[in-house]
């Protein structure tokens, strides 16, 4: 692996350090994509529903409203991506206990067979990229990542992370 530069301290960033952090980022994002973006092809689906097949396996029972306030897409927009995976088979909706008006997320067989297929190929790089950095960078790496969380989402992204 290339060496990503070290040493720096972080509280005297110049400009074109935080522009490669950037532009690090989206070489990454376009890498970490791209596999199950190949598994999502075969069955005409995209990133939003790879978000939603991922947040629904990471929490069954989630309820839309919940799913929404994950995604900050629109009803319009989780509809159109929702209905599609409902139909097909890979998510069923079940109405809530106490309040039959709720919706509440499952996947189904083969939702969860989908959603390991995505999730291995991704959790391959980020276990490969960690025993290239080791130990000291991987709990940077989750400092900074954390840091990217907007402050008023920060607590309860990371309390929903780590409850699992």
């Amino acid at each position: 692996m290339a060496d990503v530069k070290s040493g720096t301290n972080p509280l005297f960033l110049r400009e074109e350090e935080l522009r490669q952090c950037v532009e690090l980022l989206f070489f990454a994002y376009r890498d970490f994509t791209a596999g199950p973006d190949k598994i999502l092809k075969d069955y005409n689906f995209g990133r939003a529903h790879h978000r939603v097949i991922h947040f629904v396996g990471r929490n069954p029972g989630i309820t839309v409203s919940e799913l929404l306030d994950i995604l900050r897409i629109t009803k319009q927009s989780l509809s159109r991506v929702l209905n599609a995976l409902v139909e097909r088979g890979f998510v069923e909706q079940k109405h809530g206990l106490t309040d039959r008006r709720q919706r509440l997320l499952f996947l189904t067989d083969e939702g969860t067979a989908l959603e390991q297929k995505i999730s291995t190929v991704q959790r391959q790089q980020v276990a490969q990229a960690f025993r290239e950095a080791g130990g000291e960078a991987v709990a940077g790496y989750r400092k900074v990542l954390a840091g990217l969380i907007n402050d008023d989402d920060r607590e309860k992204a990371l309390n929903r992370i780590m409850k699992k």
